[in-house]
């Protein structure tokens, strides 16, 4: 028990300090409090203002990786090539002046040294020997250079004579002459009885695909072939026309291809658009076109979507115009008249297709080639080295070894289409099982690694997350030999719409975009299936006017054409003129 405090004014002061010491650490407690928030505030705004720094850096470098690729893409070879070495090992001897000049002057002195072995003795070999020949089809006008008179007499002997001519020197060149236009007369007689017992009888006009014009089947076919073919707009094929005193206007020409494009070749386009949707699968892909007048705001995009498919022989590139590149747009160019597509479909990495086949059910399959090149780009916009090599090794050490698979299948098929045969479909899949396969499987193991690490936003991320989503469908081709591992065909196809795009710009409405579509439709099968557009063109303008049935018109298509007119290109030109 503790002992009473003897000394209360003591006790009374211990009381009023400790009260005093109290309130001054209270004090302190509110203040080191209110210092307490304050510092939480400003650590909360630092890491606000590190992750905005973080930010504003990954954007930079995302900027300047655009800025890269934009220049790249302007100034820039097209080429993907990894090294310029690998494509010119002699670009290593540039340094080395010596030994160049040493190599070229080598060279050189072996080149005009090759000697030609011929019967039990040599001679040395021409400068053009290794020159191809001239075909024998073309028809030859001879040009003779003779000696004068005076230097064909020999002057050597007691009594001049005649000199004996023994052989001759004939050089053979090219011979080109320019377009001839002439004009067709149609003459319908008329016959009349003398006795006037009935009315005056004229023979029948036959059938044109452009009646009341003074267009020719011909003159159309040299039009279109101008200008889907070969990419003039049709200004300049007015010019050209222009100066064989020809008088045709661009309006009138724009006419002439606005209705045969949007009318009058239509059934034919049809049966090609019937017989696409019968080939086991179809590659699709679409560019921007820009048309003058339509109902969307100017300087919108419309779209040119190409299909391609269908078997050696029947090969089928098919345009069509598409004014918005929505699903539902998308989706129209899979449904015929007997139903939906039922093969397999080709296509980049649009999600939009990815919709459009769930919903269909079709079998779809990727892009390794854009694959690369989204690899290709990172490779090529990065400041990282480490960036730059992981690229490279996606490039070199994964893709550029199925390309090399790909190419090996492709000439096993040209060596068993030389010799008449067909490549065995199991071929195919034992090439790509086991060595495509394994490539793959490593290819994606390697992806997963590197994805959670890597900046989604930077090039590289985006290419692996391009990869990673499309995976499925950039595997699909393992199990489906007829497939081929890219969309590159469809490519190929539409790379010849944007060439042509570039001359003639726009279009000028809907109609005229898709009359367009339609003539190009028939210069590019007739491309892929190596039959020559102009000669098609001439012969179907002047024969479809005159099918009245679905067989008619059937007969008119390019591959059912191909056999005549590689008979009219064979016959000779008098005979042909001679016809007309």
């Amino acid at each position: 028990m503790l002992a009473p405090n003897k000394n209360p004014a003591a006790l009374a002061n211990k009381i009023t300090e400790l009260a005093v010491r109290l309130n001054v650490s209270e004090e302190q407690v509110r203040l080191l409090r209110e210092e307490n928030a304050r510092l939480k505030k400003i650590e909360h705004a630092h890491e606000q203002l590190k992750g905005e720094h973080q930010q504003t850096v990954e954007r930079k470098v995302l900027l300047e990786e655009e800025v890269r690729w934009l220049k790249a893409q302007y100034y820039g070879r097209s080429t993907q090539s990894s090294d310029a070495a690998e494509q010119n090992p002699d670009q290593t001897m540039l340094f080395n002046e010596a030994e160049v000049l040493a190599a070229i002057e080598a060279a050189d002195e072996a080149h005009r040294e090759r000697t030609t072995k011929i019967g039990a003795h040599e001679r040395k070999r021409s400068a053009d020997a290794h020159r191809k020949a001239i075909p024998e089809h073309f028809p030859r006008v001879e040009i003779e250079h003779d000696l004068p008179p005076d230097q064909k007499m020999c002057t050597k002997c007691a009594v001049p004579h005649p000199l004996t001519r023994i052989g001759q020197e004939i050089r053979e060149c090219y011979r080109f002459e320019p377009p001839k236009i002439s004009v067709e007369q149609h003459i319908r007689p008329t016959y009349v009885c003398e006795e006037r017992h009935e009315a005056p009888i004229t023979a029948p006009a036959p059938p044109v695909i452009l009646p009341k014009s003074m267009a020719s089947p011909s003159l159309l076919a040299h039009v279109t072939n101008s200008k889907f073919n070969l990419g003039l707009p049709l200004y300049r094929v007015s010019q050209d026309l222009q100066r064989y005193r020809m008088e045709l206007g661009a309006g009138t020409l724009g006419t002439w291809m606005s209705i045969i494009g949007g009318e009058k070749v239509v059934p034919v386009i049809n049966l090609i658009r019937d017989a696409l949707f019968a080939a086991p699968f179809m590659h699709i892909d679409e560019t921007p076109l820009q048309i003058l007048r339509s109902d969307k705001a100017t300087g919108s995009d419309h779209y040119i979507v190409v299909r391609a498919g269908g078997p050696p022989g029947q090969r089928i590139i098919l345009y069509d115009y598409l004014p918005s590149r929505t699903t539902q747009g998308l989706k129209q160019f899979f449904l015929g008249p007997d139903g939906p597509y039922q093969g397999k479909l080709v296509s980049d990495g649009l999600e939009r297709y990815d919709d459009i086949a769930a919903e269909l059910k079709l079998l779809h399959f990727g892009c390794l080639t854009h694959c690369r090149t989204m690899f290709f780009k990172a490779r090529k916009v990065s400041n990282l080295p480490s960036t730059r090599t992981l690229a490279n090794a996606a490039i070199e050490d994964y893709i550029g070894p199925v390309y090399r698979i790909e190419g090996q299948i492709k000439a096993l098929l040209a060596e068993y289409q030389q010799r008449g045969e067909s490549l065995p479909l199991e071929t195919v899949i034992k090439l790509r099982q086991e060595k495509s396969k394994p490539i793959l499987e490593k290819f994606k193991a390697w992806i997963d690694e590197l994805l959670p690490a890597t900046p989604p936003s930077s090039a590289l991320g985006k290419a692996l997350g391009y990869a990673h989503r499309q995976w499925p469908k950039l595997v699909r081709h393992l199990d489906h030999p007829e497939i081929p591992v890219d969309n590159n065909y469809s490519e190929q196809q539409i790379k010849h719409f944007a060439t042509g795009r570039k001359a003639w710009l726009f279009s000028y409405d809907a109609s005229s975009a898709q009359a367009s579509a339609n003539l190009f439709s028939l210069v590019m099968t007739c491309r892929v299936n190596d039959i020559e557009p102009y000669a098609y063109l001439n012969y179907l303008f002047e024969h479809l006017p005159a099918a009245s049935t679905v067989e008619h018109v059937e007969a008119l298509l390019p591959w059912n054409l191909k056999t005549i007119l590689d008979n009219q290109k064979k016959a000779p030109r008098c005979a042909q003129l001679s016809a007309v």
